[in-house]
């Protein structure tokens, strides 16, 4: 079984359809090309613009909007809410550190989209729930790329967590064909990831 197809499974099982299976993540350095992948993402899939760079995430998501919306692809747009109402993004995506900010509680008031957070304990899985968002990204499951070096939640620990969310959680970090199948359970949306997915 793929990564995609065993993401759709999970995705099925939650009974949260209106939620995409797959989330594919732009990264500078890993998704160097991120076109080609987008053009061979699933029609239930969301791509994630977060490059850090402003200018670079404006640039990207000029070319890669247009190409989404021909493919019937949801974007979403990581810490710029700016961007996102400028390119009539599907969703927002918070990152930890500002989900954590006190402007986050108010993010509801103004943006009327997909919210997504993401979270690396349950405090943070917590704090997604006060703000309302619409699923969490929940890492690092597995050693990862990304981020070598740190410690992964793994599989036991990050469904404990899923099940106690309040929100929808997808399963980031280290995912692939060969481990997906590790994770179960109607608390988990769907994966997203980079180089599993690509």
């Amino acid at each position: 079984m793929t990564l995609t197809e065993h993401a759709r499974r999970l995705n099925y099982a939650s009974g949260r359809r209106d939620l995409p299976a797959v989330i594919l993540m732009t990264d500078a350095v890993r998704l160097p090309d991120p076109f080609a992948a987008v053009k061979r993402l699933p029609f239930d899939a969301a791509l994630l613009l977060r490059h850090p760079d402003p200018g670079a995430r404006r640039a990207l998501a000029d070319r890669l909007v247009p190409i989404c919306r021909a493919r019937d692809l949801l974007v979403i747009v990581s810490d710029d809410l700016a961007l996102a109402e400028a390119c009539g993004a599907d969703g927002l995506h918070l990152p930890e550190r500002s989900a954590a900010r006190t402007e986050a509680l108010a993010i509801r008031r103004i943006w009327r989209g997909l919210l997504t957070c993401a979270a690396h304990s349950p405090r943070a899985l917590r704090r997604a729930a006060v703000i309302q968002a619409d699923a969490v990204l929940l890492s690092p499951v597995f050693p990862t790329q990304s981020h070598p070096g740190s410690n992964a939640i793994g599989p036991l620990r990050f469904l404990a967590w899923a099940r106690e969310a309040r929100c929808p959680v997808y399963a980031l970090g280290g995912m692939s064909a060969a481990n997906s199948g590790r994770l179960s359970g109607r608390a988990i949306v769907g994966i997203a990831g980079i180089g599993g997915l690509i």
